[in-house]
């Protein structure tokens, strides 16, 4: 094996978290740096036009994972998308930039993981931001992620803020600041209107680096590891198998569906699952795959009244607004607002999220009726239904089985109820009269038909985290420590999604990123020891 295939450091997966591990950890000259991806370059113009992310869906940027059928939700499939390309779901995800409660990250702590109170997670979200509103004690403007105001609002979701205001729901102009809490406009993760991934953020900039070999369309099939000892990595490109070794660590940035994949095609897993499926076990780590979780959304949708909505956006000379000036309706990420509530007092941080769209936003946008709509959008932050997925096949090819276990606990039908109706009251508000015509789906009359409503309609907001939990040795289901290694092996991490030990109370990029950002400055750190 010649010596170009020996690295420093193997980064698996160009998502979110590989793309700033790759940045962070090749600002060292003397360090070698392999990053493969299993999709292709950034180069879909729909990645890049905001409004466009959902043309993404279905296409060769995608995973397209189903879930099992969900019990729950009338036996449905649940489609999955993620990013399967540079950025991975940074690239065709609504460039919502939300960082989740205060709380969330002292629970991680309180739960036996040192250094992750939100204390000291904020210089991390602040490292990697430029915030275009300007510094101060929550945000910075020296990182690469831009964080923006939206160039363009629509009128509906102007109509939204004001009927929220008009219910007497707080108001919040950064839901990232002294409290999360309140209802207004979502900041996003974008630069002169055109959308700001982690690829564009933090690995375009750094392609022309000596020490940096980024690898697309390779896609790993398994870890080799020697004496519990990682050693490099099996991958497949252009249909030829190759294997690169790494000198000091191997890092998993799959996301929650393919890091623990990896993780179990390579031994590492629940014995009791990888045993009947003829794989050596070489660490019984009971936790791989476990403590899946993810936010559901709701659409609770009405026909406009007045012609407006994004539905008809897609017009030359709104597509020359975009080009030349970065403006116009093109640069919308479609869930323009929003907001964060309790739906019962006694809480002491929100459990719902709203996300407001100018647009009817229907089976991920696959099916849009006729005509002019918008959705009104609960989303469950705290879901207590717990899943897992493991392996279908020894093919790392396959998709795992994936079973969310969605509203398998009642506690979170419960929650839904209350948002959707919230959700009626906020359309039936003065603000929304000029524009509210007729609810868009059955009439939902009583619990029972909300309940109903839920169970046909319900989807994924794209959040899946926690299979590579970190947590104590002592935890059962911890797949590694608080400094990301993977228990009862040597020189491999899992740096992204799938370690938080709960999801977070909002969209998940930027906390993934956050992540990824501390990680390297721990990497760094012990090899300078």
């Amino acid at each position: 094996m010649g010596k170009q295939n020996i690295y420093d450091y193997i980064i698996i997966g160009a998502g979110s978290a590989g793309c700033v591990l790759a940045n962070r950890l090749t600002q060292d000259p003397s360090v070698n740096v392999l990053l493969l991806e299993a999709g292709g370059a950034d180069e879909q113009m729909e990645i890049h036009v905001p409004l466009a992310f959902s043309k993404l869906f279905l296409g060769n940027c995608d995973w397209a994972y189903y879930t099992a059928p969900q019990t729950q939700v009338n036996n449905r499939k649940l489609y999955w998308p993620r990013g399967k390309v540079l950025g991975g779901s940074s690239s065709l995800n609504a460039m919502i930039y939300i960082r989740g409660n205060k709380q969330d990250y002292d629970n991680w702590q309180a739960l036996g993981n040192p250094g992750w109170s939100y204390e000291e997670v904020l210089p991390y979200f602040k490292k990697a931001q430029n915030q275009e509103r300007g510094a101060s004690t929550y945000h910075g403007i020296d990182g690469l992620l831009n964080v923006s105001d939206l160039r363009c609002v629509n009128p509906l979701t102007q109509a939204f803020v004001n009927a929220t205001s008009e219910l007497n729901l707080p108001q919040n102009n950064d839901f990232n600041g002294e409290t999360q809490e309140g209802f207004g406009f979502y900041q996003v993760t974008q630069k002169n209107g055109k959308r700001c991934s982690a690829a564009l953020a933090y690995l375009h900039t750094v392609f022309s680096r000596a020490n940096l070999t980024v690898k697309t369309h390779a896609q790993v099939s398994k870890l080799l590891i020697s004496n519990k000892r990682v050693t490099g990595v099996v991958f497949t490109q252009n249909d030829k198998e190759e294997t690169a070794q790494a000198d000091r660590e191997v890092i998993l940035s799959g996301g929650a569906i393919n890091s623990p994949q990896l993780l179990m095609l390579s031994g590492i897993g629940s014995a009791d699952e990888l045993k009947p499926l003829g794989i050596d076990v070489v660490v019984d780590l009971p936790g791989v795959g476990k403590n899946l979780q993810d936010h559901l959304f709701m659409a609770v949708c009405y026909n406009s009244l007045e012609p407006i909505s994004l539905a008809t956006a897609e017009t030359e000379e709104n597509l020359g607004k975009f080009v030349q000036a970065g403006q116009g309706p093109l640069t919308s990420n479609v869930g323009e607002a929003g907001g964060f509530t309790k739906t019962d007092p006694s809480l002491t941080i929100p459990n719902i999220q709203f996300h407001f769209a100018p647009l009817y936003y229907i089976n991920h946008g696959f099916t849009p009726p006729e005509g002019h709509g918008f959705t009104i959008g609960p989303t469950l932050l705290k879901p207590k239904s717990i899943g897992y997925l493991k392996l279908n096949s020894l093919d790392p090819f396959q998709s795992p089985l994936i079973d969310p276990c969605y509203l398998t606990d009642p506690q979170d039908l419960k929650v839904l109820i209350d948002g959707v109706k919230l959700a009626q009251e906020i359309a039936s508000t003065k603000a929304f009269q000029p524009y509210c015509g007729s609810f868009y789906g059955a009439k939902l009359n009583n619990d029972s038909d909300i309940i109903q409503y839920i169970r046909n309609t319900i989807e994924t907001l794209y959040h899946p985290v926690g299979t590579c939990k970190m947590g104590t040795d002592t935890d059962p289901f911890a797949v590694v420590d608080s400094n990301l290694r993977v228990y009862g092996i040597e020189n491999l991490r899992v740096i992204d999604g799938s370690i938080m030990p709960e999801i977070v109370s909002g969209n998940t990029n930027a906390p993934i990123i956050m992540v990824a950002e501390k990680a390297a400055d721990f990497i760094i750190r012990h090899y300078q020891e």
